[in-house]
């Protein structure tokens, strides 16, 4: 121990020899063994790095050792271990995020070189404006110059930045959403307490609802407070509010009690009516208590209008949307079955389905033409054309419901929003629209059959002289199209005279000296491109079958 001490103390000479790119000797190999023994059992000091701090002589070597790319100097440190700062990546902070909308700052009222020539704004280009293209754009008129948006730059998230479900979470969103939906329960309340106090005024209610409703108060009141007496149950029974419990009343779904530990499961909503209490007569429709359903209307025997009551029963819900489409399809497949056709709903569903649209085309094909003759026999098409009758009397008698949030009920839909482009722009004295009119594969104005765009109108002198010049056209085709043939049948008979003159003996074949050698003409040379023989044609040896 003595010997190893002083040889540290004294420089490690042998122990900087070791670290060295030369080979080490077995005893200098056996010193630093025993030097690494007695460091790990702490009776020789430990290594020291370049800010003075001890090395641990318990870590391994893989971890302790230096690689050369790190510290040539071959010193003994740590520091390839830690962190090194000048690599460090700058992340983003915690909370930073993409902004939104436009520069909270004075909007520019005078048009810059290079911003959007639509609506001003300096961060995107006309292509990629949102706005409404502008008859006049900000460019020349140098009004109404839009606000700039924020120009996004690209954030450098880490590890756990790039994998945060909230990052960029505004909770001010959520709680919008709360309020509406407060408003929305407001509102429910007070159209509830509306209509049961007209219902009270109208005398609606009847004497055995009422009774009905009172002792279930009572039976409810009894269960939950077993201690109570009857007249004690009667009079809280009387006296408390409905409208105090519906905070605490559970939505439709699975809820979980914390104080027994269960799942309570809860079958409809408490504030709807049981089907087998809207209507309490007997004779009224049938309810199977095992199924819950009640497939006649309960209000069948009441007079009341089906479209008026909040249930009509279970086959209202099932003979709607496509049910109706689906049953119409095999009423058409069995008359069609009956008259020959063999299709099939199961069996053949996309035949049947093309076999129908093509019935339903044709019926309304017969119809048409069915109107068409009695008005040309009868007369009174003006009547017909006539405007409607809400433009004759600025009224009409169509029924529009409409619901809280601006959805129709009952009657008409909406119309539905048009483009935000302008539409049937009518220029140059023309009355159609470009692209109402195409031939020959190019389109044009429909009254004047020009097909230039940005024309002016010329009427029917523009029709007449189109159709002459088609017309001119045509004969042209024509022409070219039967001087074409003559080509081709001179171009037959070439040819099956020069095989019959290969047939022949070269010696019995005549002479051609006195034949009128001229010029081909173009036909005649399309005739005989069209007629040639190529031998590297893979269909040339099916041509005479």
């Amino acid at each position: 121990i003595i010997t190893i001490t002083a040889a540290t103390q004294s420089g490690s000479e042998g122990i900087v020899g070791l670290d060295e790119p030369k080979k080490m000797t077995r005893e200098d190999w056996r010193k630093k063994k025993e030097l690494e023994e007695q460091r790990k059992l702490g009776n020789a000091p430990a290594e020291v790095d370049e800010e003075g701090k001890d090395i641990n002589p318990h870590i391994p070597q893989y971890i302790s050792s230096v690689p050369w790319y790190i510290d040539p100097s071959k010193r003994p440190t740590l520091k390839h271990q830690r962190p090194q700062q000048e690599r460090q990546k700058q992340f983003s902070a915690i909370g930073e995020w993409y902004k939104r909308g436009v520069q909270e700052k004075s909007v520019t009222t005078k048009f810059r070189k290079g911003a959007c020539e639509n609506c001003g704004a300096f961060t995107h280009k006309k292509k990629d404006c949102m706005e409404r293209p502008r008859k006049v754009g900000a460019k020349f008129t140098g009004t109404g110059i839009a606000p700039d948006e924020h120009s996004q730059v690209t954030l450098a998230l880490d590890y756990d930045g790039k994998r945060d479900r909230w990052n960029g979470y505004d909770p001010e969103d959520h709680q919008r959403i709360v309020e509406e939906y407060a408003k929305v329960d407001l509102a429910k309340r007070t159209l509830k307490a509306h209509r049961l106090q007209d219902e009270l005024a109208s005398g609606k209610l009847m004497d055995q609802t009422v009774n009905l409703v009172r002792q279930m108060k009572i039976l409810f009141w009894m269960f939950s407070s077993p201690c109570l007496s009857l007249q004690e149950r009667e009079h809280n029974s009387e006296d408390e509010d409905e409208d105090k419990y519906a905070d605490d009343i559970d939505m439709p779904g699975q809820n979980f009690d914390s104080k027994r530990r269960i799942t309570v499961r809860n079958l409809r909503i408490r504030e709807d009516i049981a089907k087998y209490l809207r209507n309490l007569d007997p004779n009224s429709a049938y309810y199977d208590p095992k199924t819950r359903a009640m497939r006649e209307n309960p209000y069948s025997n009441t007079g009341m209008n089906p479209d008026e009551v909040g249930y009509a029963g279970d086959n209202f819900v099932r003979y709607s949307g496509d049910t109706i489409t689906m049953a119409q399809t095999q009423l058409f497949a069995w008359e069609a079955y009956e008259k020959g056709s063999e299709v099939h709903l199961q069996a053949d569903p996309t035949k049947l389905e093309l076999l129908h649209q093509s019935y339903k085309v044709k019926k309304e094909d017969f119809k048409e033409k069915q109107k068409e003759g009695i008005l040309e026999k009868y007369g009174g098409q003006e009547h017909l054309d006539a405007p409607p009758r809400e433009l004759l009397l600025a009224q009409t008698e169509d029924y529009v419901e409409y619901s809280r949030h601006g959805a129709v009920i009952k009657g008409l839909d909406k119309a539905v929003a048009r483009s935000k482009y302008e539409e049937d722009v009518l220029i140059n004295n023309h009355t159609c629209i470009w692209g109402s009119y195409w031939r020959d594969g190019c389109w044009g104005y429909k009254c004047c059959h020009s097909m230039v765009k940005q024309s002016y109108c010329t009427g029917d002198a523009g029709i007449k002289t189109a159709v002459s010049r088609f017309v001119l056209c045509t004969k042209v085709l024509l022409d070219t199209h039967d001087r074409s043939g003559y080509a081709l049948e001179a171009e037959d008979k070439r040819l099956r005279q020069v095989e019959m003159m290969m047939q022949l003996d070269e010696r019995k074949r005549p002479y051609n000296s006195l034949q009128e050698v001229k010029e081909p003409t173009e036909a005649e040379m399309e005739a005989f491109r069209m007629k040639r023989s190529r031998p590297d044609d893979p269909m040339a040896s099916f041509l005479g079958q």
